[in-house]
C-alpha cells in the first residue's frame, strides 16, 4: 500500500469539494471557508494545531484548482505543500543503538570530513559536516549505522529533491521528470500535483462536445465486474459526450512505431519509445544528446485525441489514467492535437461523486482495442504490440529490444546508448515499475488489478493490431509529432 494511506481521505475530500463547488458555480465564494468547514476545531486532528491543518487544506485547494503552492509558480505541475512538510532529518546516516562504542572506532577513522565523532555511549554523526559518502556505515563491524533518506528523496529516480534552509523539500524543476513517484512516497502528504478538475468541469458545463478517454491500464482497476462498458455509461452520465478506451490508441501507436522501427533498423539507428512522458522527460532533461533517438510516433493518448478532433475539431478530450506525467505531456510537450486535460483516477472519482454517480457492473461487450493495445500499459506491452504489427505487415525484422521496467533500468539503458555501448536496437522505456499499471495514481494494487485485467481482457477478440485498425480512417490525422 502507499505510504500516504492515512492522508488519502483528506486529499479526496478536498478534490470532491472543489469539484462540487465548480459544478455549483460557487467555487470563488466557498473555497475560502472550506478549510474551516472541514476542520472546525478547536482541537487539531492530525497536526500540531488546527491553524496549520487549515493552511494545508488551503494549499490543497489551490492544487485542486490547478494553481501553484507558495509565492511563485515555477511551472512544475508537481508542488511541495510547505506547511505539510515535516522537514525530515537531513543527514542520511544515523548511529543506532546497535553501536557498541568499540575501541577501534572504525567509523570515525573512515570519515574523511570529521563528521563522525566518538561519544560517551556511542558514536555520533554531525549532520552539518556529513557528506553522505557512506564510508562510516561500510566500516562499522556491527552495522550500527543506518542509511536514511527522506521518502520523497529516496523515491525520486533523478535526484531532483533537495532541502531549503528550513529543511523543507524543494523540487528542482529542471531535473524533475514529472513521474509523480514522490507524491505517494511522502507519509505526510506534503507533495501533490496540480489538477485539471476545474477546467474539466467548466468544459462539461460549456456545452462543447467533451470526450473521456481511459488509459489501457484502466481495465481491472475496479475489479473484474467493472468493464469498459461500465466506464462508458458512467462517463456519459457525468456529462461526457462519449467514452473511448485508449487501448485503441495503443494499436495506432504500435502501427506507426512499427514503420519507424523497420526504417531505423535498416539504417542502423537505435531508437527509444515515446509513449511514456516521464521517460521522454528523462531523455530530454538528463540525456539531451539522445533526443533525436526518440520515436516520433505520438502516444496512444494523443492518437485517440487526434482521431476524435479529426471528426470534431471543437471537441475537448480528457484523458483518465494512473499517470501524473501525462499532465506534463498535455501541457508542456506542445504536441498539436493532444489531449486537452488529464485526470487521475482519484480526480475523476471526485467529479463522479460531485455528480452522485457510481460505476455499475455491466457486460464486457465494448471492446475497441486489440489485446495488444489493451496490454500497452504493461512493461513489455509496447514491444509486443510493435512486433505484432511488423508481423502482420509482413515486415518483420530481427530486432533486439531492451525492455526497461522502471526508472533504474531506463537510466542504465540510456547511459549505454549515450556511450555507444547499447547491444540492443531499441529501448522500450517505462519509468513506473510494471509499466503504466504501476503508475503513482493507480487505484488498485498492481497484482490484484492484473488478475482482474487478465479476466476482462480474456473476453476481447483475439485480433491483431492492424486487423483491429481496418475499420478506422487513418488518413484523417497524423500519427507523428510535427
Amino acid at each position: 500500500m502507499y505510504a500516504d494511506e492515512g492522508v488519502i481521505k483528506i486529499k479526496h475530500q478536498v478534490l470532491y469539494e472543489v469539484a462540487r463547488m465548480a459544478f455549483a458555480g460557487t467555487l470563488e465564494e466557498e473555497k475560502e471557508t472550506l478549510a474551516v468547514k472541514m476542520l472546525p476545531g478547536p482541537l487539531a486532528t492530525f497536526r500540531c494545531c488546527v491553524y496549520r491543518e487549515r493552511e494545508i487544506i488551503r494549499e490543497r485547494v489551490r492544487l485542486a484548482e490547478g494553481k501553484h503552492t507558495g509565492p511563485e509558480d515555477d511551472g512544475n505541475l508537481i508542488q511541495v505543500i510547505s506547511p505539510a512538510c515535516e522537514g525530515c532529518p537531513i543527514s542520511s546516516y544515523v548511529v543506532t543503538d546497535n553501536c557498541m562504542n568499540c575501541i577501534g572506532k572504525a567509523c570515525v577513522n573512515a570519515c574523511n570530513f570529521g563528521a563522525c565523532e566518538a561519544g560517551m555511549h556511542r558514536s555520533y554523526i554531525d549532520p552539518t559536516k556529513c557528506k553522505e559518502c557512506g564510508k562510516c556505515a561500510e566500516a562499522c563491524p556491527y552495522h550500527a549505522i543506518a542509511a536514511l533518506k527522506r521518502p520523497c528523496k529516496f523515491k525520486c529516480p533523478v535526484d531532483a529533491i533537495s532541502y531549503d534552509e528550513n529543511n523543507i523539500s524543494v523540487i528542482d524543476e529542471e531535473k524533475c521528470i514529472r513521474c509523480g513517484m514522490c507524491i505517494h512516497a511522502c507519509p505526510f502528504g506534503a507533495i501533490g500535483s496540480k489538477t485539471m478538475i476545474v477546467d474539466v468541469v467548466e468544459a462539461l458545463k460549456s456545452g462543447k462536445p467533451v470526450y473521456a478517454m481511459a488509459a489501457p491500464a484502466t481495465e481491472g482497476q475496479h475489479g473484474e465486474k467493472i468493464t469498459m462498458n461500465s466506464w462508458k455509461k458512467a462517463m456519459k452520465a457525468v456529462g461526457f459526450k462519449d467514452f473511448i478506451e485508449v487501448g485503441l490508441g495503443g494499436d495506432l501507436t504500435a502501427a506507426a512505431e512499427a514503420e519507424e522501427w523497420a526504417e531505423a533498423y535498416k539504417e542502423g539507428k537505435k531508437m527509444t519509445t515515446s509513449c511514456c512522458p516521464a521517460f521522454v522527460n528523462m531523455i530530454r532533461r538528463h540525456f539531451p544528446e539522445l533526443t533525436d533517438n526518440i520515436s516520433t510516433a505520438v502516444s496512444p493518448m494523443c492518437a485517440v485525441s487526434r482521431m476524435i478532433k479529426a471528426k470534431e475539431p471543437d471537441a475537448v478530450c480528457v484523458f483518465i489514467g494512473p499517470c501524473i506525467s501525462k499532465k506534463s505531456e498535455a501541457k508542456e510537450f506542445g504536441i498539436e492535437g493532444n489531449a486537452d486535460y488529464v485526470l487521475t483516477y482519484s480526480e475523476i472519482h471526485a467529479i463522479m461523486k460531485a455528480k452522485d454517480i457510481e460505476f455499475e457492473e455491466d457486460n464486457n461487450d465494448y471492446q475497441e482495442a486489440s489485446v495488444y493495445g489493451k496490454r500497452f500499459g504493461n512493461s513489455g506491452g509496447v514491444t509486443a504490440a510493435v512486433l505484432q504489427s511488423l508481423k502482420e505487415a509482413e515486415n518483420e525484422i530481427d530486432a533486439k529490444v531492451n525492455v526497461c521496467n522502471g526508472a533504474a533500468e531506463c537510466k542504465k539503458a540510456l547511459l549505454l546508448m549515450k556511450l555507444g555501448r547499447l547491444p540492443e536496437d531499441f529501448i522500450e522505456g517505462m519509468v513506473c515499475e510494471g509499466g503504466c499499471v504501476g503508475g503513482p495514481s493507480a487505484f488498485q494494487e498492481q497484482m490484484k488489478a492484473k488478475r482482474s485485467r487478465d479476466k476482462l481482457i480474456a473476453d476481447a477478440d483475439d485480433r491483431g493490431v492492424l486487423e483491429n485498425l481496418k475499420n478506422y480512417d487513418l488518413e484523417s490525422f497524423s500519427m507523428h509529432r510535427a
